[in-house]
């Protein structure tokens, strides 16, 4: 399918397969190598996990979202499905499962807005096949499939290959970095590593804009048929069948770059289900991205599409 569809009259409709986390956020000096221990400044609770905050991100920018996903029977499983509510996100193929924990992920963000982060999957490394096929229908009446890998890879492959057979966009945000197999890649017509997870899939440095290129012509070459790597405060570089542009990057005062990743990749989504080119729309996930580390959290820190259109950036990067 082309990396982009036919602008619709209604709202575009997105599909998220993924996870749902709840997230324990220690904001500390700076973040801890092992065996150090640091006195953190303060501590918050939010709603987390990548398919869930894409879910919310493309939401909240005007979208018609429907999650695939599973959370235990918890207290954080009914907090995050309640998030998801309040989003007007459809959550009729959410699974519970009472047998094991919903997922958490434990984040140390410092004074610079980085952040390092452990995830205990619970639940959501026990979504399988049969749920995503009981999703089946919704995923091939999409305008797009978002996917990311904090859930099996089977599942995703199994999703990826749905969407595939109904000419569903599919867009994988490959993070956390793990190898993947050529079916898969085959499978997905926009990748969205950022420099780290372009450098593993592709086996070779990715520092500079050169190398970003290369590792992204790389990938194209196993399978994809759009790479859109991000680049941080350098933007986003686009290297498709169609376009090859460096999208400039906005130079904002970093809070917390946590869910800044899954917020680009989620209004790459939108900007491309609504029609935007490739390139527009990797634009407008670079103002979005942008929007979203200024703020702390994950789900709470995700715009609105009238924030984003009021949005004035203070610079552009380079």
């Amino acid at each position: 399918m082309s990396a982009s569809v036919s602008a619709r009259a209604d709202r575009p409709r997105i599909v998220v397969v993924g996870s749902s986390n709840t997230d324990l956020v220690v904001r500390a000096p700076t973040i801890p190598v092992p065996g150090e221990t640091v006195l953190g400044s303060s501590f918050m609770t939010a709603a987390g996990g990548k398919g869930a905050n894409q879910s919310v991100a493309a939401a909240r920018l005007g979208a018609s979202v429907t999650f695939v996903g599973r959370v235990g029977t918890d207290d954080f499983g009914d907090a995050a499905i309640a998030a998801l509510q309040r989003e007007m996100i459809d959550v009729q193929w959410v699974e519970r499962d009472a047998e094991t924990a919903s997922g958490v992920a434990f984040i140390v963000v410092n004074d610079a807005g980085e952040n390092a982060i452990a995830v205990a999957p619970g639940a959501n490394a026990r979504l399988d096949e049969s749920h995503v096929d009981r999703a089946a229908d919704a995923i091939r009446d999409a305008d797009a499939l978002l996917l990311q890998l904090e859930i099996p890879l089977s599942v995703v492959r199994h999703a990826a290959g749905i969407a595939r057979s109904a000419d569903t966009l599919v867009i994988l945000n490959p993070a956390p970095a793990t190898p993947l197999d050529s079916e898969l890649l085959a499978a997905v017509d926009v990748l969205t590593p950022n420099q780290g997870e372009a450098a593993m899939l592709a086996g070779r440095p990715v520092g500079g804009l050169e190398e970003a290129r290369a590792a992204a012509r790389a990938l194209r070459a196993a399978g994809p048929k759009d790479v859109v790597v991000t680049l941080g405060e350098s933007g986003a570089l686009v290297e498709g069948a169609d376009e090859q542009v460096h999208v400039g990057g906005i130079s904002v005062e970093p809070v917390d770059t946590t869910a800044a990743g899954d917020a680009f990749s989620a209004a790459l989504a939108v900007g491309l289900a609504g029609g935007r080119s490739m390139s527009e729309a990797a634009r407008y996930a670079t103002r979005v991205a942008a929007l979203t580390v200024m703020r702390a959290g994950a789900q709470p820190s995700l715009p609105t599409a009238e924030e984003v259109e009021r949005f004035e950036p203070p610079e552009v990067g380079r």
